[in-house]
C-alpha cells in the first residue's frame, strides 16, 4: 500500500484520516467520510482501485469534471474511462469494450446513468472491486443540495452485495449524515468525521458600500491570482463580469442561463488559467478540481452555512495560503428571504431558513 502511495501518486505518508479509510476499503467494509474540501479524498477511492482486482464505479454529479478527474487519474498510470451523456455512441462502446475486458481499474458515471436498467445490467456482469459515491449529500432531502437521481443508489447494497461502498461529502449536518447512511443503506460502515478546520484559509467580512469598485481594489492588489466570484443571480454575474473585464480583469460569467457549451468553455479556461476570475451563482463549483485558487469572494449574501462552507471551501486546495472575503449587507436579507420563500420543497425552506 505504501509502495503503491509513492510509486503510483507520488506521496511520501497520508493525509489525515486517508490510511485508515483505504484500510477499510481495502478490507471489504463500507466507509461513510466527511472530509473538508482539499482533504484528499481522491486517493481514498483511487487507491483501493489500483490495488483491488476489477473496476471502481465513481459516481459523481457533474459530468463536466469527469474528464478532468479521468485524466488526473491516467497521468498517475491508472486506466480510468468515463461515460456520460457528452459522448457519443461509439466512444461509450469503446468505453464499454475496455470495462468488460477487464482493463480498466475507475470508472466514472453520474447517478443518472446508474438509475438505466441497462446499463445496471452491465455493471452486474463486471467485476467491481466497489463502489465510490463523491457529494454523498445530495441524496439527503435534508442536504443543502438535494438530487432526487441520488436516490436510486439505494439499491446498490441489494444488487451489489459483495462491493464496498465508499461515501464521502465534505458538508452534512448530523441528521445530513445520518441520512445518508440510511438511504445508501450502509453495512455498519466505518466513519469519519473529520476536523472542518483549514487552517490556509483566511476568512473576512466587509460592509457591502460600492461592491463592484471594492471587489475591483481587492483584485487589482492581486494581479495573477485566481478566483471566484459569487453572486446571487444571473444578472448580477453578468454585470459584474462585464465591469471587470472593462478594467483589465479577465474575468468570465457562468451560470445556468449560459449554453452548456459557453459554461464549459469558460470552465477550462479558469481551469487552464486563461482567466483570472469566474463570476459565477452556486450553479458553479461543486468538484471544482482546481488547486490554486486563492480566493473565493461573495458579494452577496450565501443561502445557509452549509452552502457557504461548500462554496468557500474551493479556495487553498493545495493547502497555500487563501482568502474568504463576504460583503455583508442588511439590504442583501429580503432577497435571500425571497428566494428561500421560492424554494418548492418545503424540507429545503425549512432547512434554508
Amino acid at each position: 500500500m505504501l509502495e503503491a502511495l509513492h510509486t503510483v501518486f507520488g506521496f511520501e505518508t497520508f493525509r489525515p484520516n486517508q490510511e485508515d479509510i483505504v484500510r477499510n476499503v481495502l478490507s471489504g467494509h463500507d466507509v461513510f467520510a466527511v472530509m473538508p474540501t482539499g482533504g484528499g479524498k481522491s486517493l481514498c477511492y483511487q487507491l483501493p482501485a489500483w490495488l483491488l482486482k476489477g473496476t471502481a464505479v465513481v459516481i459523481s454529479p457533474l459530468i463536466a469534471l469527469m474528464k478532468d478527474q479521468v485524466d488526473a487519474a491516467r497521468e498517475n498510470g491508472i486506466a480510468a474511462v468515463f461515460i456520460n451523456s457528452s459522448m457519443t455512441q461509439r466512444e461509450i462502446s469503446d468505453a464499454c469494450i475496455s470495462l468488460k475486458q477487464s482493463k480498466t481499474k475507475l470508472l466514472y458515471i453520474a447517478p443518472e446513468r446508474f438509475a438505466m436498467p441497462e446499463f445496471l445490467q452491465f455493471l452486474k456482469g463486471l467485476s467491481l472491486s466497489l463502489f465510490a459515491i463523491d457529494e454523498a449529500h445530495c441524496i439527503s432531502e435534508w442536504g443543502h443540495d438535494f438530487r432526487p437521481d441520488y436516490l436510486g443508489l439505494s439499491v446498490i447494497p441489494k444488487e451489489f452485495p459483495n462491493v464496498p461502498i465508499a461515501a464521502f461529502t465534505a458538508t452534512a449536518t448530523s441528521k445530513v449524515q445520518e441520512d445518508i447512511i440510511s438511504k445508501l443503506g450502509l453495512r455498519s460502515p466505518f466513519i469519519v468525521r473529520a476536523s472542518f478546520n483549514r487552517a490556509n484559509l483566511f476568512y473576512e467580512v466587509r460592509p457591502k458600500t460600492k461592491v463592484n469598485l471594492q471587489i475591483l481594489d481587492f483584485l487589482q492588489a492581486r494581479k495573477g491570482e485566481a478566483g471566484i466570484i459569487y453572486r446571487t443571480t444571473r444578472d448580477s454575474v453578468m454585470e459584474m463580469a462585464e465591469f471587470l473585464a472593462s478594467h483589465g480583469i479577465k474575468a468570465l460569467p457562468y451560470h445556468a442561463g449560459l449554453s452548456a457549451e459557453e459554461r464549459s468553455n469558460n470552465q477550462e479556461a479558469f481551469s487552464r488559467d486563461e482567466a483570472q476570475v469566474i463570476v459565477a451563482t452556486i450553479a458553479f463549483g461543486m468538484g471544482i478540481d482546481k488547486s490554486n485558487v486563492r480566493f473565493v469572494i461573495h458579494a452577496d449574501l450565501p443561502k445557509n452555512i452549509e452552502n457557504y462552507y461548500q462554496e468557500t471551501g474551493r479556495a487553498g486546495r493545495d493547502s497555500e495560503p487563501a482568502h474568504c472575503l463576504l460583503f455583508f449587507s442588511r439590504g442583501d436579507i429580503p432577497k435571500i428571504r425571497y428566494f428561500i420563500d421560492m424554494m418548492p420543497d418545503e424540507t429545503e425552506r425549512t432547512i434554508a431558513i
